[in-house]
């Protein structure tokens, strides 16, 4: 992640943090966390989108997906954008938003963010690491 994406997510007045267990079923809560937290959001469905690909990443390609791990979701908002974060326990690849073949049944998700979002990133290593995506818009809530 770049420095100033660092400064997006540190310089909004909001910011919610949880803690969730390495579990697939995991997934819809942390989309009714999300949701609570942004209701009325108009790019809510984007950001929905995000936090699902950024904890289904965590679960298959890092430690938070086996036994005893765990991920943390971040939310921050305010001045029209949301940041949705997830730090995931680490895994030996590198994140990386790659085309995927037609008939692929994975490996959209970070292309996708790449798409919806106003700017993603990465930041950590094998030991651990945190995905972002930054979403901007009108947002008067």
């Amino acid at each position: 992640m770049t420095p100033a994406m660092l400064l997006v997510a540190e310089s909004l007045p909001l910011c919610w943090r949880r803690s969730f267990p390495g579990g697939p079923e995991q997934a819809g809560a942390v989309r009714r966390f999300v949701g609570c937290l942004l209701a009325g959001c108009p790019y809510l469905d984007d950001v929905l989108l995000a936090a699902d690909e950024l904890v289904v990443n965590a679960l298959r390609h890092t430690k938070s997906g086996q036994a005893g791990g765990a991920f943390v979701v971040e939310i921050a908002r305010g001045g029209g954008r949301v940041v949705v974060s997830v730090t995931d326990e680490g895994g030996p690849g590198e994140p990386a938003a790659v085309a995927a073949a037609d008939l692929d049944e994975s490996g959209r998700g970070l292309q996708t963010i790449s798409l919806t979002a106003a700017s993603w990133g990465w930041h950590g290593n094998g030991d651990g690491r945190t995905v972002t995506a930054v979403f901007a818009g009108e947002w008067a809530a």
